[in-house]
């Protein structure tokens, strides 16, 4: 039987998350970006000093690990609310090293983040969304989750580059 195991992440964590996305997100999207854009992501999202202000801006990162080895890793930061009063959550990241998909880790990950929104609503009516590449096999495992298609766009991230992403969102109950 193989034990999984979650847990908050804090600043200590941030070599593990970076060394993660080294494989994960290079894995991910090593045939959707150019290697120039994936260069540039990777510094912008995970260098060690980005992470940290991440951290210290609210992303609240949670720790996935298989048989006590990082294997994967999920990032949830509050976004505001919208006129009517949903509380709005942006699912930032949510990863499992190519190695270990396939074993529900990335289910729990995304079971975590929802839990966290619940906690964090507290009985309001709260909204996870989440950016994700109009070419991402992900797309599925989201629609999967009760999440739907909101809209999409084009965002420009600097040095002339773009994310081409569905946003998605999943209303939480309560």
């Amino acid at each position: 039987m193989i034990d999984i195991s979650i847990r908050k992440a804090g600043v200590e964590d941030v070599r593990t998350i970076h060394d993660m996305a080294e494989v994960v997100f290079r894995h991910t999207y090593a045939d959707i970006l150019s290697s120039e854009q994936m260069e540039y992501m990777m510094d912008w999202m995970y260098s060690l000093p980005n992470l940290e202000e991440q951290l210290a801006q609210g992303h609240v990162y949670h720790l996935a690990f298989l048989d006590g080895r990082p294997c994967g890793y999920v990032s949830v930061q509050a976004d505001g609310s919208e006129p009517d009063g949903t509380d709005v959550y942006h699912l930032q990241k949510i990863y499992v090293l190519p190695s270990e998909q396939g074993k529900g880790i990335g289910q729990m990950l995304f079971d975590t983040a929802l839990s966290y929104v619940r906690k964090q609503s507290d009985g309001r009516k709260a909204r996870i969304e989440l950016n994700v590449n109009r070419n991402n096999p992900s797309i599925g495992f989201y629609i999967h989750n009760g999440m739907r298609k909101l809209r999409q766009g084009d965002f420009h991230i600097g040095n002339g580059f773009y994310m081409n992403d569905f946003i998605m969102g999943l209303d939480i109950e309560a």
